[in-house]
């Protein structure tokens, strides 16, 4: 049943999310007309071009970002919506590179990623739905106690919020499935309206003096001591140019973008469920995530409908009916639901790296060109921190974060932009299989 389900809409507009449609007020910024002046030229309206245009206006750069659709366009208004600790996944192979006290400090920055959200938040006052509470879901044995070490690790960390091991008897206290044979809860994690989140902050970037501009697609770079960087109808001069495109930097930079795959993820919305039907659905109100490589990944907004995604597609094609996609999963969960409408339909472009770590750092041949992308679905908390590490770097407050980062080597995905999507779709159909075993 997909009735009511909307379908996205054309670029000059946020896709029709429920996020979109249950969003703070949307101002239209202006286009970019003439050249404009600035130290520092952002590149992406999203959660890393907003953030770092922030942490630099906060040390005093004058700081200009373009947007070529709406402010929070592409990931960052169509996400999740989930704050989970961490950035990266197995960060212990980075070892040779950074060095055991390396992979700590980054581990740390992933707990630190998430308070800047939460300060961020708290500061500007910003009306997002934050919650707390976060739940990994165990799909095997194997999961739990990978969830055990976790627990451990976090604890040697000094991770300073509760978190709990849950047995398969337990389950039902946080999520009203089957499906699972253990959990992991984390209160320092949690779930937020993401759309509201960027357009927050994009008005404490307006407020600290950054100059904002939609509908600006950058159509060439003039690289050299000084940046310029070409829209339609106008151009920036500026002394630093700062790439924060992830998913959707397409052609603006080959060697950066052919780093990061982009990777459909999708969501539905349900329609507003009742107070008993969303107890028994999540009854601590969590957001949740199982361990599988086609994950799912789900929670309820603030007026009781429960968003679920997941599905990340590789072959770069879309699904053409999304609810109809989507729904078969989230009967497989909760199979309640099976007479609830579906209200809204969407899905986007994520940032997938091979090594699954946050791409942070500066071009070898252009070291006034800084770039971050590739969030492979931590990009919510990442972001904020990858805002922070440019920041520093840029206005030469390093505190070593941004060196580590840069450190790592990425490597670019073979067979051009028209052979990488089916390659790598190919090996998560391996991974896949191996689930199984």
């Amino acid at each position: 049943m997909t009735a009511r389900a909307r379908q996205p809409v054309s670029n000059h507009q946020h896709t029709a999310s429920y996020y979109a449609a249950s969003s703070l007020p949307q101002p239209e910024y202006p286009l970019l007309k003439g050249e404009v002046l600035a130290d520092v030229c952002v590149v992406g309206g999203g959660f890393s071009g907003l953030n770092t245009a922030l942490e630099l206006a906060e040390r005093g750069l004058s700081v200009v970002l373009l947007e070529a659709h709406k402010i929070g366009w592409g990931a960052s208004g169509r996400n999740g919506g989930q704050l989970i600790r961490g950035v990266g996944h197995g960060l212990d192979q980075f070892a040779n590179v950074i060095g055991a006290d390396g992979v700590r400090q980054m581990k740390l920055m992933g707990l630190e990623a998430v308070e800047i959200v939460r300060q961020r938040i708290e500061r500007f006052q910003i009306p997002c739905d934050l919650t707390w509470g976060y739940c990994d879901l165990a799909n095997k044995p194997r999961d739990l106690e990978g969830f055990a070490e976790d627990a451990e690790e976090l604890r040697s960390l000094g991770y300073r919020y509760e978190t709990r091991l849950l047995q398969p008897h337990e389950m039902h206290t946080v999520v009203g499935s089957d499906r699972y044979v253990g959990g992991l809860v984390d209160m320092g994690s949690g779930h937020l309206h993401p759309l509201n989140l960027a357009l927050g902050e994009a008005a404490a970037a307006l407020r600290l003096g950054v100059k904002l501009f939609e509908q600006s697609a950058v159509t060439r770079i003039d690289y050299g001591p000084e940046i310029k960087v070409h829209s339609a109808q106008g151009s920036v001069r500026a002394r630093t140019l700062v790439l924060g495109c992830n998913a959707y930097l397409n052609e603006l930079n080959p060697h950066l973008s052919g780093k990061v795959l982009p990777a459909g993820s999708y969501i539905i919305a349900t329609e507003p469920l009742s107070e008993e039907q969303a107890h028994a659905l999540l009854p601590q109100n969590m957001a949740v995530c199982d361990q599988r490589v086609a994950l799912d990944y789900y929670r309820l907004s603030a007026d009781r409908r429960l968003l679920f995604g997941g599905a990340c597609h590789y072959s770069g094609r879309d699904p053409k009916d999304i609810a109809a996609y989507m729904r078969p999963k989230m009967l497989d969960v909760f199979p309640q639901l099976a007479d609830v409408k579906i209200d809204y339909q969407w899905g986007g472009m994520i940032g997938i790296g091979a090594n699954r770590l946050p791409q942070i750092g500066r071009l070898n041949d252009q070291p006034n060109v800084y770039y971050a992308q590739a969030y492979s679905g931590h990009g919510v908390n990442a972001t904020h921190l990858a805002g922070k590490l440019l920041a520093e770097a840029i206005s030469g407050q390093h505190s070593g974060g941004f060196d580590l980062f840069a450190k790592v080597p990425h490597i670019t995905f073979p067979g051009g932009k028209h052979l990488r999507s089916p390659l790598l779709a190919l090996g998560m159909l391996w991974h896949r299989l191996k689930e199984w075993v």
